[in-house]
């Protein structure tokens, strides 16, 4: 009998305990450029990730517990990446991490998730590559809800060669990861069409003068240019057709819809054309609430989000990895893991509704029926097609 004490409070310490873990946080890890020439993309998705974990929290939390998020700027720099990547996992503890701007930091930071078993949400680097670095393992822990560039360079090319009739095509591209593989992506979907490029140039991050590589175009004979980069040097091929008085079409990636793109090429960007997987406009409820909250939130310039596609795929990165956490039950990376590449119940996203948009062998959510073309109009970006405004006001699932 003189030992009951002790086991009573045993029992009490322990129970103490289980009751203390249960209520810490689930933390996130939250990676994306917040400073420097792509941080229009990065902000916007940590914002759009902030609403979102702030609604969960306010409803409950997952598992009675709330989410605490872990942010860090890897400045859009590869080596940045590596350095976040190892102190979310050894010394903040995080049970997944959402973000990934770029795709080279991606490709060098996701293989340390890879090894420790914990899941990433890539929620707006597209190089087709990413979800697939991991293939030649037994299990892979990279998933993606952005729109891959094997969905938007044959969209690009389809709306330059087919829907618009351009025969002469240059291409410009960065020097990045992105850039590169989203030119060769394009170069394939060109191939695919019986159409070798006129002109294909390359540029750097930072540059400020495309003369050299818009004349070589020009000479060419080039009628459209299709663009692989990011927004301040995009705005720097418009700048440069204005100051040449050589005005033809741009149209490229998603990122042609960037503030730091439509503001600073001014009047040269007007026309260009982008996929687009969210556009800022009350197309549903659930989009009208959205943007309804983060204007509110967050009181952006001009009531415009600086990269609505990042803002929105952020908000649904953080439910749909929600989702899984209370579908499994658990924090544990491999369960999470399991419940992501079989969700039970859609999930009610910005972009679309989730349904079933994992499985063992696909961890790409968005398929090509989900984007829609947009053009910059009067320093937005609007809806290029009537049909694509309807479309957009229909829920889409995954085919």
């Amino acid at each position: 009998m003189k030992f009951l004490p002790k086991f009573a409070i045993a029992a009490v310490t322990l129970a103490f305990a289980a009751m203390s873990h249960a209520a810490d946080p689930i933390k996130i890890g939250v990676d994306g450029p917040f400073t420097g020439g792509s941080s229009s993309m990065g902000v916007s998705m940590r914002d759009g990730v902030r609403l979102a974990v702030d609604e969960i929290n306010k409803a409950g939390g997952v598992l009675g517990r709330q989410i605490a998020l872990v942010e860090r700027d890897d400045e859009a720099k590869n080596e940045r990446g590596v350095q976040i990547a190892q102190e979310l996992i050894n010394k903040e503890k995080v049970v997944a991490t959402v973000g990934y701007i770029n795709t080279g930091v991606a490709l060098a930071s996701q293989r340390f998730f890879q090894e420790a078993k914990i899941p990433v949400m890539n929620n707006v680097a597209t190089g087709s590559i990413i979800t697939h670095q991991f293939d030649d393992k037994p299990e892979n822990y990279i998933f993606r809800n952005a729109a891959h560039d094997s969905i938007q360079a044959p969209m690009v090319v389809e709306e330059a060669i087919t829907r618009r009739g351009f025969k002469k095509v240059a291409i410009l591209a960065d020097s990045t990861n992105y850039g590169q593989l989203g030119r060769e992506d394009l170069e394939k979907a060109l191939k695919a069409k019986g159409i070798t490029p006129v002109a294909v140039e390359k540029f750097n991050i930072k540059d400020v003068d495309m003369t050299a590589q818009l004349l070589k175009a020009k000479a060419a004979g080039a009628d459209v240019v299709l663009t692989y980069g990011i927004g301040p040097e995009l705005a720097q091929i418009a700048n440069g057709m204005t100051k040449l008085g050589w005005k033809v079409p741009m149209i490229g990636s998603w990122t042609l819809s960037m503030a730091n793109f439509i503001d600073n090429a001014g009047p040269g960007g007007e026309g260009a054309r982008m996929p687009q997987t969210f556009i800022q406009e009350p197309t549903t409820p659930k989009r009208q609430a959205f943007i309804i909250s983060y204007l509110k939130t967050f009181n952006p310039k001009n009531a415009r989000i600086d990269s609505p596609v990042s803002a929105a795929q952020g908000y649904d990165s953080i439910y749909l990895l929600a989702a899984a956490i209370k579908q499994a039950g658990s924090t544990d990376g491999p369960k999470i893991k399991a419940a992501l590449e079989d969700l039970k119940a859609p999930v009610e996203g910005v972009v679309t509704t989730y349904n079933k948009p994992f499985s063992a062998k696909d961890h790409d959510a968005i398929t090509a029926n989900i984007p829609v073309f947009g053009e910059v109009k009067g320093q937005h970006v609007v809806y290029a097609y009537p049909d694509d405004q309807k479309k957009a006001s229909e829920v889409r699932v995954k085919k």
